[in-house]
């Protein structure tokens, strides 16, 4: 292989670490070859055979290296900066001379002493200076820019300097006047400090700045002892001299310095990933086209609205739903209303995405073309955060309308920043600049701006409607990253523009169904079981035709009671829906008639006032049990009386003895109650005393195993025989 000037050709079995030379300049004659080493500080050209070298590459004791180590510096002359080129050029002045022209004289020792000696004479530098910048000339590739300041070189670049009794760095002003050095060098014990302090003061949430963390750092752990004042223990500190300074700290710490870490540590890991993780990506590449993705999003409107009833009453800031396409970045449905961010609003914007635009803006009084809100249409996929589309509600877009739900991770916003920018876009093209609109910055004496309310839910959507409008047509969006086929056929980055030519070039991702199956599925949907009493749902009980046709309610008395899947509308109490024939139609059942009191409430309302039942309930379960105790006292106090009375009089009689006299003990007594209790009228005073105890008749008392016994006869035996004689003489 032929040597060319300027190879790099390193040495193979060199005992060193590492010989490669350069190769400078060859003779004409091919016959001699000066070369010099690249990494010998102290080298000078040497003179070489052209065949030794050759045989040696061939017989690969030497190896020609593509990469130049000194590459670097062949760059652009506006890169370089305007102090490092007065550099260049005054080395340029001391040795251009001598590498231009018959350069040959250069390379030998005899003649370059000679020229460096005229030079010497004539650029007043010294020889070491000269020879200094001949090498870099000829180790840096025989360019002007290979004598370009190498500071980057300086001070032994990832190694750390080891310490020494002098102070290392540049003097301060006053170690000038002085002339004595101040202050100290930073070794592995500073150093430590350094760390600890940095970890424990600056690294932490309390986001101090670096100065402050320096100040704590020194009174922490630079000390010296500590003295009492107004019963604290106040650090003392050395003479400043004797401290290290805030460079050396920020220095140390910069040199150390892990700024993912540090922003995690000050900021916390949520706040890093939406404010500071790098932007790689984009998210127009999670679509394919229009449809594939949908990102639905909430916020509360920086506005007061007025009520249309009655327009002095403030009714406070809507809460707005937008839907925007991702790869269009159209919006292709929205939804304004009073309901706070949940299932309700996100149902309200999805059923408009599905809607015929034409006829939802004729209802505002804006007529429209077909082309100019051209969406209809569910999507593959939604994008949504972690709130209202997660749940049941959810689940049923996925099984009935096969959407594809996707929720951020919490506190991320930016994975759907389309629609979290938009908002944005929307408070500074006309939400801020209408009347009632929030004023974040007020100062004292400012009028309320809640005061200058003025339009109305429906005046409102209007004015939402024509902002859409608007930014599907106009919003020119040159940040937008065409692909290849957008930039051959010219398509301009309009939402519109670019919804368009994603239907004809990257359509089937866009699916129609009917209005009222997307209504049906988009209500939310539950358990409700069917009783005797009614269809029983959130502790109302309704009814059908249904219901009522196929004898349910008799059913459920013989049966039992059993489950049924309704719909219902949250803005609605007095109705829910039966889902049947596997959700495809809705049968209505109203309230019974004994529970017309919910009419026309919602379900917030009723769920609010059966939860206070529930809770009036838990409230008084402790004064129940109270009185239950006090019930049972008092009980347990009179039976304990009674046993007490009744063991002090019990004669000694058998068992059979005391059953026998029932009867007639209940006659005796029911007479006496007849006696005491018997209404006196006109009687003025009625003797206190307590009534007389009634002797009873005295039974022989009998032995226990007199078994043979009967009990004489009575008079109601005597009545008993009559009356089954009379009987049967009628018969």
């Amino acid at each position: 292989m032929s040597l060319l000037v300027n190879m790099l050709l390193e040495w193979q079995d060199t005992k060193t670490d590492i010989e490669i030379e350069r190769v400078l300049w060859i003779d004409p004659s091919g016959t001699d070859v000066v070369t010099i080493e690249i990494n010998n500080s102290k080298a000078l050209p040497k003179w070489q055979k052209c065949k030794d070298l050759e045989v040696a590459i061939a017989s690969q004791e030497i190896c020609i290296l593509k990469i130049d180590p000194y590459a670097e510096l062949l760059r652009p002359e506006n890169a370089i900066s305007e102090n490092h080129c007065k550099r260049r050029d005054r080395a340029w002045e001391v040795i251009g001379p001598l590498v231009e022209g018959d350069i040959e004289l250069i390379f030998n020792p005899r003649d370059r002493g000679q020229r460096i000696e005229a030079t010497v004479e004539r650029t007043g530098c010294i020889k070491k200076t000269i020879y200094n910048y001949l090498r870099r000339y000829w180790q840096g590739g025989q360019t002007k820019n290979a004598l370009l300041p190498l500071f980057d070189r300086c001070g032994a670049k990832g190694k750390e300097r080891k310490p020494s009794n002098c102070k290392r760095g540049r003097p301060s002003k006053l170690s000038k006047v002085t002339e004595i050095p101040i202050g100290v060098n930073v070794d592995d014990k500073i150093r430590k400090k350094f760390y600890r302090g940095i970890a424990s003061f600056y690294k932490n949430r309390q986001e101090r700045t670096l100065k402050d963390a320096f100040q704590k750092t020194l009174e922490k752990h630079f000390h010296v002892g500590y003295e009492m004042k107004n019963g604290a223990l106040v650090p003392i500190l050395p003479p400043a001299r004797e401290l290290p300074t805030f460079a050396q700290f920020r220095y140390w710490y910069e040199k150390e310095r892990n700024i993912t870490q540090e922003k995690i540590s000050r900021e916390g890991k949520r706040r890093f990933n939406l404010r500071h993780r790098a932007l790689l990506g984009n998210s127009t590449q999670m679509a394919f086209g229009p449809g594939s993705i949908y990102q639905i999003d909430a916020t509360i409107g920086d506005i007061y609205l007025v009520s249309s009833l009655d327009r002095n009453r403030i009714i406070g800031r809507p809460v707005i739903y937008f839907i925007i396409d991702t790869f269009s970045r159209l919006i292709t449905g929205f939804s304004v209303s009073l309901e706070g961010p949940s299932w309700l609003g996100a149902m309200l914007a999805l059923e408009n995405a599905t809607s015929d635009k034409v006829a939802f803006c004729y209802e505002y009084g804006i007529e429209i073309d077909e082309a100019d809100w051209p969406t209809h249409h569910l999507p593959e996929a939604i994008l949504a955060d972690r709130g209202e589309l997660e749940g049941y509600n959810a689940d049923n877009l996925v099984n009935a309308l096969n959407i594809r739900v996707s929720n951020t991770p919490p506190y991320r916003a930016d994975w759907k920043g389309i629609v979290e920018r938009n908002f944005r876009l929307s408070n500074e093209k006309m939400i801020h600049w209408m009347p009632g609109a929030v004023n974040r910055v007020r100062e004292r004496g400012d009028q309320d701006y809640r005061l200058n309310a003025t339009l109305d839910l429906q005046q409102f959507r209007k004015l939402i409607i024509l902002c859409i409008l608007d930014h599907n047509q106009h919003h020119r969006m040159d940040w937008y990253r065409m692909d290849e086929f957008m930039i051959q056929q010219y398509v301009e980055p309009y939402p519109i523009e670019l919804w368009n030519w994603g239907v004809q070039n990257r359509g089937g991702h866009l699916r129609q169904i009917a209005p009222e199956i997307v209504r049906l599925n988009l209500l939310p949907f539950a358990e409700a079981s069917v009783t005797p009493q009614g269809i029983y749902y959130q502790g109302l009980n309704y009814t059908c035709e249904l219901a009522l046709r196929e004898q349910w309610f008799v059913k459920a008395r013989a049966n039992g009671r059993w489950k049924i899947l309704i719909a219902y509308d949250p803005r609605r109490l007095d109705i829910i829906y039966l889902r049947l024939d596997d959700s495809r139609r809705l049968e209505p059942c109203q309230l019974i008639d004994t529970q017309k009191t919910f009419q026309e409430r919602d379900w917030h309302e009723a769920i609010d006032y059966f939860e206070l039942q529930k809770q009036s309930k838990e409230a008084a379960s402790t004064r129940q049990q109270q009185q239950k105790a006090t019930f049972h006292a008092q009980v347990d106090k009179i039976v304990a009386e009674a046993k007490e009375k009744t063991e002090k009089v019990l004669t000694v009689q058998s068992k059979r003895s005391r059953i026998q006299g029932i009867r007639e003990n209940h006659k005796l007594e029911r007479e006496n109650e007849r006696e005491v209790q018997a209404w006196q009228l006109g009687v003025k005073e009625i003797s206190d005393q307590p009534g007389q105890l009634i002797p009873m008749p005295s039974v022989t008392e009998l032995e226990e195993d007199d078994e043979g016994y009967v009990a004489p006869p009575k008079p109601i035996d005597k009545l008993r025989k009559l009356r089954e004689k009379s009987w049967n003489n009628d018969q």
